[in-house]
């Protein structure tokens, strides 16, 4: 089914972007919040659970005051990138990077017509600028009380606050390419301006092309440009389910682990908060990640020593020799098994060839290795037996699959009317969850279309680059079965 043609969905309620004023209890515990972001399996939006946090008042102008004279490196891209005016996606190692001041960034952003400064050389009308990835303890390093303005305990995270927090801060058409997080699940405050976001569920993996070029540990890229997608090119992305909601004021986005995202400020000034929660899984993805990474240095670098910046992301600044990668892989096997020793493990899937999964009983290692994919979406109680009824409601809101043609239709996403594509009900949310192993049975028929695909599309292809190669050797699923070997082989 092509991606945004589905059933229509009613509009989010604004039950979180005002209305606060006055609320005096949450409608979550922090148990049942962090019972809740542990169960589900789709994208869900929070209402009223931060109205009393000092950071709803962190809007960029504050945040000037606070960060006087501070400079900050803003990503610089082009807003022709952000309208559907191409089907190429506009990556980091493509932006211009600019060091400035919030002040600086401000004035750039009123768009006045003589401006000096760092933004001298970047017209407002055609630029975004964008501060993300700004981590709170670089950040604020000196002024560290402001960590507690930022109270993710109130999720059932205790102790957790902005010292665990990333700050984004982005003009009109900032925006992030396509791509999953390899760690955990991820909680997003939106604290001023509005954001819109296109999610895909795992399981629509294959049709979203991923990618490791430009490469960033622990963030798997897709070749399409999701708001114009190139589907000559990439036609299994019609497959694929896109998932829509704006994200507004005083509302928090979760985000479960693997699902695909591509956000973008829709506001002149937005500015977002956001926390990765650690997951069991992640003892495995690191070892994956371990493998990606020394595959892709050692390809690249011996490519083109000279020249990094083509493939290397500008925020992945580790040493990227094959001598710290190895280091890397083995301190990631072994947290692996450190981790086993103190689990209540039983088995691993070993892969087989026939598409089968045979278990490993002999091996003691992470019976819950899948749990947040393949676990149960319905929620419990204090006495772990199962809830009849819903979760959703007006203060729990989860994000639906969009209704409308896709965005290369209808002349770019910006053409949109804004409305917020969810399903106050929760209807659709059971839709969404098959079988594991009918969703290995679809994987592995939509990566033998897309072979197929390829192969008819480009017929007079004979030159196979390291990107091509590495686009299969340390594609998600193929890395997954290669961490499985490496740690069956390491246990026997």
């Amino acid at each position: 089914m092509a991606a945004g043609s589905e059933a229509t969905t009613p509009v989010i309620l604004a039950a979180g972007a005002g209305g606060e004023e006055g609320e005096h209890v949450k409608p979550f515990t922090p148990e049942k919040a962090k019972e809740i972001i542990m169960s589900l399996q789709q994208p869900a939006i929070f209402c009223n659970m931060v109205f009393d946090w000092p950071a709803r008042h962190w809007n960029a102008k504050y945040l000037s005051e606070v960060l006087h004279g501070k400079r900050i490196r803003f990503r610089m891209g082009m807003k022709s990138m952000s309208t559907g005016m191409t089907i190429v996606p506009q990556f980091e190692t493509t932006c211009s990077y600019v060091e400035a001041t919030l002040e600086e960034f401000l004035t750039w952003n009123c768009d006045q017509s003589s401006i000096s400064g760092p933004f001298r050389d970047y017209d407002h009308s055609k630029f975004w600028a964008y501060a993300d990835y700004k981590y709170f303890v670089s950040l604020f390093e000196d002024k560290t009380d402001i960590f507690q303005d930022v109270k993710w305990s109130d999720f059932g995270f205790p102790g957790r606050n902005g010292q665990e927090s990333t700050l984004w801060i982005g003009s009109l058409g900032a925006h992030t390419p396509c791509h999953l997080d390899s760690y955990g699940c991820n909680l997003v405050f939106q604290v001023q301006g509005r954001k819109r976001w296109h999610l895909f569920p795992p399981e629509d993996t294959p049709f979203l092309y991923p990618t490791r070029i430009p490469y960033e540990e622990s963030s798997v890229f897709s070749k399409i440009n999701v708001v114009n997608p190139d589907l000559k090119r990439f036609p299994q992305f019609q497959k694929a389910q896109r998932h829509m909601v704006t994200l507004s004021p005083g509302q928090v986005l979760f985000v479960p682990r693997h699902w695909w995202h591509y956000v973008e400020s829709i506001d002149p000034v937005t500015v977002s908060i956001n926390s990765w929660i650690e997951l069991e899984e992640d003892h495995l993805a690191r070892v994956e990640e371990a493998i990606t990474r020394m595959l892709v240095c050692a390809l690249k670098t011996a490519e083109n020593p000279q020249n990094t910046r083509a493939w290397l992301n500008p925020t992945e600044v580790e040493e990227t020799s094959h001598a710290v990668n190895c280091c890397y892989l083995n301190a990631a096997v072994s947290a692996f098994f450190d981790r086993c020793r103190t689990s209540k493990v039983v088995e691993i899937q070993a892969p087989r060839t026939d598409g089968e999964c045979m278990k490993k009983e002999e091996l003691n290692v992470y019976s819950h290795m899948e749990v947040g994919q393949t676990g149960s979406q319905n929620l419990t109680t204090g006495t772990g037996k199962p809830e009849a009824a819903s979760p959703f409601g007006p203060d729990l809101v989860p994000v639906a699959q969009r209704s409308e043609e896709p965005p290369s239709e209808r002349g770019g996403i910006f053409g949109s009317d804004g409305k917020d594509f969810v399903d106050k009900d929760g209807e659709h949310f059971g839709k969404l969850h098959c079988a594991k192993r009918q969703q290995i049975m679809n994987s592995e028929k939509a990566i033998k279309e897309q072979i197929a695909s390829n192969a008819t599309t480009a017929p007079s292809q004979t030159f196979i680059s390291t990107d091509d190669l590495l686009d299969c050797l340390v594609n998600p699923q193929v890395t997954r079965i290669v961490a499985q070997l490496l740690i069956q082989g390491r246990s026997l």
